[in-house]
C-alpha cells in the first residue's frame, strides 16, 4: 500500500477525468434522441466539460499549492462524483451541459494535483517508474473511452456512462486518503483568482461565440458580440497577469519563440486530431445505421496506431528535438485528416481507416513529447507553469475544435439542405428528417459536411506543424536554458508541475 497506494489513487482520478473527455462521443445520438437535444446542446455536452477543464486548470493548481494538494484533489473527485450522478439523471439537454460544466472544475482540481501528488512522494527511480505508469493510463483513458462509452450506451444506456464514474470516486478518495500525504507549494503563493476569471471569460466567450456562429452566422449580433466579450476578457488577462505578484501565466515567457511554438501545437493537436470525431460518430451511427460498440470500435486503428508509435517514440526518439516530433507529428495528423476528406454518399467507415491510422500515428509522436517541449522551452524553476499552460491549452484546443467544426459541418450543409434541417442532421436527427428528404441526399448532406471539416482540420494541422517548425528550436540552438523534451526536469522542480 505504501509504495503503489498513491501511485493506483492518483491514477484512478486521472483515468476516470480523461476518460470523461471522449467516452461521451458515441453516446450523443441516444442523448439527442432522449433529451430531444439540438446541436449546439451536443456540442455544450462535449465543450462544457472541456472548456471548465481547460479554464480552471492553472487556477486549481495554485488553489492546491496554497490550501494543500490532497485537499484539492479529494474535493475534485467528490464534486466530479457528484456532478456524474447529476449528468446521469439529467431530464434535459440544460441540466447536462450544466452537469457537465461542473465536472470539469472537479476535473481541473484533480488533474492539477496529479504530478505534485506524485512528485511529493516518489523519489528516483520510483518516481520515473510512477511518471511512466501515469502516462500509460492518461493513454488507455483515451483509447478505452469510445468503446467502453459504446458498450455502456448499447448495454445499460448512455446514462450508466455517468453512474460508473461513482463507485471509482468512492474507491480514489478513500485510497487517496488512507495513501497519499498531504503537500504544499512554496510559502508565500497567492492564488490569482483575477487572471483565473478573465481566462474563463476569454475561453468561454471564444467557444461560445463560435457555436453562435453555427446557427446564426459569423457576421450576426450575437456572434460578433460573444468575440468582443471575449477580446476585452483577453485583453483583461494580460493586465491581471502584467501586474500580478503571483500571475498563471508570466507573459515574458511569450517572448520565447519555441514557448509560443510549443503552444501553438499544443492547440492545433487536440483540436485537429480529436475535433471532428463527435461528427464522424453521430454520422456513422445515424446514417451509416451502426450501433454505438461498433462507432466506438472503428475508432480502434487510431488509437492503436497511437500506442504503439508512443511506445515507439519513448524508446527510439529519446532527445529528438520537439521541433521534429511535434511539427512532424502534426504534420501527418494533418496529412490523416486530408485522407479522410474522401466521403460520398455511397462511402462507409472504411474509407476513413487509411486517415485514422495517419492521425494516430502523428498522435503517438506529438503527446508523449509536447509536454517535455514545454518544460525544455523554460528554466526548471517555470516548470510548473509551462506544464499546466501546455495542458490548458490541449483542453481549449479541443473545445475549439468541436465548435469550428461543427459550425463547418452545418454551413457545408447549408447548400444542400435548409438551414434548419442541416443542424437537426448534424446533431443526429437523421430519422426525423426521412420522410422529408431521400436517404441519399441526407448521406450526401452530411458526408459533404464532413469533408469541409476535415479539409480544414487538415489546413489546421499543416499550418501548425509550419509554426512549430519555425518557431521551435533545439537545444543546441537555444543554449543550455533548454533541456531538450526528453530531458528530465530536476527531482525538486518536478514536484510542482501542475500538468
Amino acid at each position: 500500500m505504501r509504495t503503489w497506494g498513491p501511485l493506483t489513487a492518483v491514477c484512478l482520478g486521472t483515468f476516470m477525468l480523461l476518460l470523461d473527455v471522449t467516452i461521451v462521443v458515441v453516446a450523443l445520438p441516444d442523448m439527442t434522441r432522449a433529451l430531444h437535444a439540438s446541436l449546439s446542446d451536443l456540442q455544450w455536452v462535449v465543450d462544457g466539460y472541456a472548456l471548465a477543464l481547460a479554464a480552471l486548470l492553472l487556477g486549481a493548481g495554485a488553489a492546491a499549492d496554497v490550501l494543500g494538494r490532497r485537499r484539492v484533489h479529494v474535493a475534485g473527485v467528490v464534486l466530479f462524483a457528484t456532478a456524474s450522478l447529476l449528468c446521469g439523471l439529467a431530464s434535459g439537454p440544460d441540466t447536462l451541459v450544466a452537469a457537465r460544466a461542473v465536472q470539469g472544475v472537479g476535473a481541473a482540481a484533480m488533474l492539477s494535483t496529479t504530478l505534485p501528488l506524485l512528485g511529493s512522494v516518489y523519489q528516483g527511480r520510483q518516481r520515473s517508474a510512477a511518471l511512466g505508469v501515469w502516462g500509460a493510463v492518461s493513454g488507455a483513458a483515451a483509447a478505452v473511452g469510445p468503446v467502453l462509452g459504446g458498450l455502456l450506451a448499447e448495454g445499460p444506456g448512455w446514462r450508466w456512462i455517468f453512474y460508473v464514474n461513482l463507485p471509482v470516486s468512492v474507491v480514489a478518495v478513500w485510497l487517496t486518503l488512507k495513501a497519499v500525504p498531504e503537500s504544499r507549494g512554496p510559502r508565500g503563493m497567492r492564488v490569482d483568482w483575477a487572471g483565473t476569471a478573465a481566462f474563463a471569460a476569454f475561453a468561454g466567450g471564444t467557444t461560445y461565440a463560435v457555436v453562435r456562429a453555427g446557427d446564426d452566422g459569423w457576421t450576426a449580433t450575437a456572434t460578433l458580440v460573444a468575440f468582443g466579450l471575449a477580446a476585452l476578457a483577453l485583453a483583461c488577462f494580460v493586465l491581471v497577469e502584467r501586474r500580478a505578484a503571483h500571475p498563471l501565466l508570466d507573459l515574458a515567457l511569450l517572448a520565447r519563440p519555441s514557448f509560443v511554438g510549443v503552444m501553438v501545437g499544443a492547440l492545433a493537436f487536440n483540436g485537429v486530431a480529436f475535433g471532428v470525431t463527435p461528427y464522424l460518430s453521430i454520422w456513422m451511427q445515424t446514417l451509416l445505421g451502426m450501433s454505438p460498440v461498433r462507432g466506438g470500435l472503428t475508432l480502434l486503428p487510431m488509437t492503436v496506431a497511437a500506442m504503439i508509435t508512443a511506445l515507439v517514440v519513448g524508446k527510439r526518439f529519446h532527445g529528438v528535438s520537439a521541433r521534429l516530433t511535434v511539427g512532424g507529428g502534426l504534420l501527418l495528423i494533418g496529412a490523416g485528416c486530408f485522407c479522410q476528406a474522401v466521403l460520398g454518399a455511397g462511402s462507409d467507415w472504411t474509407a476513413l481507416a487509411p486517415g485514422f491510422v495517419l492521425v494516430g500515428i502523428g498522435t503517438g509522436f506529438v503527446a508523449p513529447t509536447v509536454a517535455g517541449a514545454a518544460l525544455a522551452a523554460v528554466e526548471p524553476a517555470r516548470a510548473g507553469m509551462a506544464g499546466g499552460a501546455v495542458n490548458t491549452v490541449r483542453q481549449l484546443g479541443y473545445a475549439l475544435g468541436v465548435a469550428v467544426f461543427g459550425t463547418v459541418v452545418t454551413s457545408r450543409m447549408t447548400g444542400a439542405l435548409p438551414q434548419e434541417a442541416a443542424h437537426t442532421l448534424a446533431g443526429g436527427g437523421a430519422e426525423a428528417l426521412r420522410g422529408t428528404f431521400s436517404e441519399h441526399a441526407l448521406r450526401s448532406a452530411f458526408a459533404s459536411g464532413l469533408d469541409a471539416a476535415l479539409v480544414v482540420a487538415g489546413c489546421t494541422g499543416v499550418a501548425g506543424a509550419a509554426l512549430v517548425l519555425l518557431l521551435v528550436r533545439s537545444p543546441r540552438e537555444t543554449g543550455p536554458r533548454a533541456t531538450g523534451p526528453a530531458a528530465p526536469v530536476p527531482s525538486e522542480e518536478r514536484a510542482v508541475p501542475r500538468p
